[in-house]
């Protein structure tokens, strides 16, 4: 009998990242859910405690309006005071700290970067999802290493959902999703896009051929 691992997240799609501050924010993010965004990432690495904290509120309302789930990149305060779940990198603070937090029933997703070794301790660490990348050069982090397509399809075994990020774009995704991906992590393509819900709704499209809208 196979178990099943606990997973909040269902289906497949396309996962939205904000590109930090913007005068448009909440029109932006309004119209990457429009398009059909299955997950929302509020990232912002500046200081402004205030803004970020005001900016990650009303998102976490909108998500809530688009039944999508909200992550907060990296700041589990944030996340916690905003009803959100979180993205935790290398440096961030552990699974069980996030955790302890947030509760049960929060999502908190892990960049796994390259490596199987650490999806699969993350996953042993009760991670919700696997995100691997860059998986092409990324404009977003220009120097991160580039990670082989194969890792998606090795982390399938892992029972979670697996999230490809990096330098994704229309033309170059769909080998990614044969890979394994279940989600498509997506910045720049959708944020700096002149129209961001016709961008976020090409992405969408690739999960669900044929579909007449």
């Amino acid at each position: 009998m196979t178990t099943l691992i606990r997973s909040p997240l269902s289906g497949k799609g396309i996962y939205a990242i904000t590109d930090g501050p913007r005068d448009d924010l909440f029109a932006a993010v309004e119209a990457a859910l429009a398009g059909g965004a299955r997950l929302l990432q509020y990232r912002d690495k500046t200081a402004d405690a205030e803004r970020r904290r005001a900016e990650a509120d009303e998102i976490s309302r909108i998500c809530a309006r688009y039944d999508v789930p909200f992550i907060v990149n990296d700041d589990v305060a944030l996340a916690r005071d905003t009803g959100g779940g979180v993205h935790l990198g290398r440096e961030d603070v552990s699974i069980a700290e996030a955790r302890a937090a947030l509760g049960p029933e929060a999502i908190i997703g892990v960049s796994c970067y390259g490596s199987i070794e650490r999806a699969r301790q993350l996953q042993s660490e009760g991670a919700d999802y696997l995100a691997f990348g860059a998986m092409y050069p990324s404009p977003t982090k220009p120097h991160a290493p580039v990670a082989p397509h194969d890792v998606l399809t090795q982390a399938k075994a892992l029972g979670l959902p697996i999230v490809a990020i990096g330098g994704i774009t229309v033309d170059n995704a769909r080998v990614l999703i044969d890979a394994g991906a279940d989600y498509l992590a997506v910045v720049s393509a959708i944020f700096a896009a002149p129209d961001i819900q016709t961008a976020t709704r090409r992405f969408a499209d690739l999960f669900e051929p044929g579909l007449i809208r």
